[in-house]
C-alpha cells in the first residue's frame, strides 16, 4: 500500500514539472491577473475550483497554482501578491468553520435561484409538463449546466457581499460602543480625580482655617473685656 501511494505521488511530481515545463510567461501573467481580480470573499474562485470540491481537490490545485505564480519562478510585478491570495484562500477552505460558512451561503444561494426557476416555470406552461414528466430530470440538468454555475457565483457574491456588510456594521456598532463605555469610564476616572484633589485641596487647607478661627475667637473675646 506504501508503495503504491509513493508511486502515485511520484507519478503526480511527474506530471507537474512536465505541465510547468510548457507553461509559458504570458500563461503565468495571465494566471495571476486572474487571481487578482477574483472576487475577494470567495476562496473557491481565487483555485478556481466548483463549490463541491474536496480538501484533496484543494490541496492539489492549490500545489499546482502556486508553483505557477510563485514569485522565484514568475516574473510579473504581482506574482507575490497572487502568491499570497491563493495561499489565504487554500488557508478558508482548510479552516472547517470558515468552508461550512461559505458552503452555507452556497446552499442559500442554490434556493434562492431554485425559488427563482421555479416562479419562472409556472408560467412558462412547457418547461413546467416537461419538468414533471421528466421527475426532477430537468432541474437537475439544469443545475448541471453552464448557465446555473454562472448564475450561482454571481449569486453567492452577493450574499457573501451582504452578510460581510452586516459583519463590518456589527463590528462599527461594537467599536462605536466600546468607544462610548472608554469615555464614560475616563469621565468617571476625572470625576473621581477632581473630587481626590478637591478633598486633597481641603485638607490642605485645615490648619489655616483653624487658626484663623482660633484667632477669630481670640479677638472677640478681647472686645468683650
Amino acid at each position: 500500500m506504501g508503495d503504491t501511494n509513493h508511486a502515485s505521488t511520484v507519478d503526480d511530481d511527474l506530471l507537474l514539472k512536465n505541465f510547468f515545463a510548457e507553461v509559458s510567461e504570458v500563461e503565468r501573467d495571465n494566471e495571476v491577473l486572474r487571481i487578482l481580480s477574483c472576487f475577494k470573499l470567495n476562496p473557491f474562485e481565487y483555485l478556481n475550483l466548483p463549490f463541491d470540491s474536496s480538501i484533496d481537490d484543494v490541496k492539489k490545485q492549490y500545489r499546482k497554482l502556486s508553483l505557477m505564480v510563485h514569485p522565484d519562478k514568475c516574473k510579473h510585478p504581482q506574482a507575490k501578491e497572487a502568491f499570497g491570495a491563493l495561499a489565504k484562500a487554500q488557508q478558508l477552505l482548510m479552516d472547517q468553520n470558515e468552508r461550512d460558512y461559505i458552503l452555507s451561503q452556497v446552499n442559500s444561494a442554490k434556493e434562492e435561484l431554485r425559488a427563482k426557476r421555479k416562479k419562472q416555470l409556472k408560467k412558462d406552461t412547457a418547461s413546467k409538463m416537461k419538468s414533471l414528466v421528466e421527475e426532477g430530470k430537468y432541474d437537475k440538468q439544469y443545475e448541471q449546466s453552464e448557465e446555473f454555475r454562472q448564475e450561482l457565483k454571481v449569486k453567492v457574491r452577493e450574499l457573501l457581499t451582504e452578510q460581510e456588510w452586516r459583519r463590518r456594521k456589527m463590528q462599527m456598532r461594537i467599536s462605536e460602543e466600546e468607544g462610548r463605555l472608554k469615555r464614560d469610564e475616563e469621565e468617571q476616572k476625572e470625576m473621581w480625580k477632581r473630587k481626590r484633589e478637591h478633598e486633597e485641596e481641603w485638607e490642605g487647607t485645615r490648619e489655616k482655617r483653624v487658626s484663623s478661627w482660633r484667632d477669630f475667637m481670640k479677638g472677640g473675646k478681647k472686645v468683650r473685656c
